[in-house]
């Protein structure tokens, strides 16, 4: 539990809650769910909500406070691979105060606590709310960036691979793209619930900020659809691809073995225990049989390639 004021126009670290503060809880222990929930007059399983990932986005309006529950992007690192995930994140609003909560100690928060966000006053509450929203949008945005190039880089990749390995990671792209597309939905029925919502009082730049929070939420839900639908034909196509790598590789060992199999069918014969075989009495005999073993090999090579059965 971290609290933060703004003092003089900077946003510092205080020790106890205030009014006009700002109270953030990140991964919070049961006590300290406690303790908020007494002094900020909260009800405990509204604490308890976001550290649920399976919770949904919602706005709810109590007597005594407004809860906004909204899906943030986060990396999960997985065999030596940054993986993206979406989370809930609570932003709890009382007449006096904000609190945060959120089960990991995520990037979002960070620039805020900081204080290099620009006109962020932790007792602009509204503010607060509609800033938290739009840099939740750029992070989605840029995230979805990373995850383009990603599926370059494995698009390159693909054209040459025989294994499952980079579907694979296609797939588990494809699946965050989902949980992005999926989260960013829900977050627009947020903006759109706070935009009727009579208890907020709204600054005088906060029109232009909720409609640059609406047209950022846009532009990522639009970027993951098209991200999504690009991955999913991708994931189709390269596994086209893979299966012909593979089958190139077997017509490469079947011409092999059908060309080892001619001096192998010759040799075989001269190994028969018959008498008067053809080149037997020749002291050249052996050297012969080399000698069209090896031509036949040739040929037969050369006709196989230039053949249209194996192309």
């Amino acid at each position: 539990m971290r609290i933060f004021s703004t003092v003089n126009g900077r946003t510092e670290q205080i020790s106890h809650p205030e009014r006009g503060s700002w109270v953030n809880l990140t991964k919070p222990t049961d006590a300290e769910l406690a303790e908020v929930a007494d002094k900020c007059k909260i009800d405990l399983a509204d604490l308890r909500a976001p550290l649920d990932d399976e919770e949904r986005s919602r706005v709810d309006v109590e007597e005594t406070y407004t809860m906004v529950i909204v899906d943030i992007p986060t990396v999960e690192e997985r065999g030596g691979r940054d993986w993206y995930e979406t989370i809930p994140l609570s932003i709890i609003v009382t007449d006096e105060l904000i609190v945060t909560v959120c089960m990991e100690d995520t990037l979002l928060l960070h620039p805020f606590m900081d204080g290099t966000i620009r006109g962020f006053n932790t007792f602009m509450r509204s503010r607060f709310i509609l800033q938290v929203l739009y840099r939740n949008a750029s992070l989605y945005l840029r995230y979805l960036r990373i995850i383009d190039r990603e599926s370059d880089k494995l698009e390159n990749r693909l054209q040459h691979s025989t294994a499952n390995r980079e579907i694979l990671l296609l797939m588990e792209l494809s699946k965050s793209l989902v949980y992005f597309t999926t989260s960013l939905k829900s977050n627009e029925v947020v903006l759109e619930k706070l935009t009727n919502l009579q208890r907020f009082r709204y600054y005088e730049d906060d029109a232009d900020l909720l409609e640059d929070v609406i047209t950022e939420n846009k532009q990522a839900i639009e970027m993951a659809s098209i991200y999504q639908s690009v991955l999913q034909g991708m994931t189709e196509a390269f596994g086209t691809i893979v299966s012909n790598n593979v089958n190139n590789v077997m017509k490469i060992f079947t011409i092999i073995s059908l060309v080892m199999a001619i001096p192998t069918m010759i040799f075989s014969l001269y190994g028969m225990n018959f008498v008067d075989m053809p080149l037997t009495s020749s002291p050249w005999g052996f050297w012969i049989a080399i000698a069209l073993s090896v031509f036949l090999s040739v040929l037969a090579a050369w006709i196989f390639t230039r053949s249209n059965r194996f192309k």
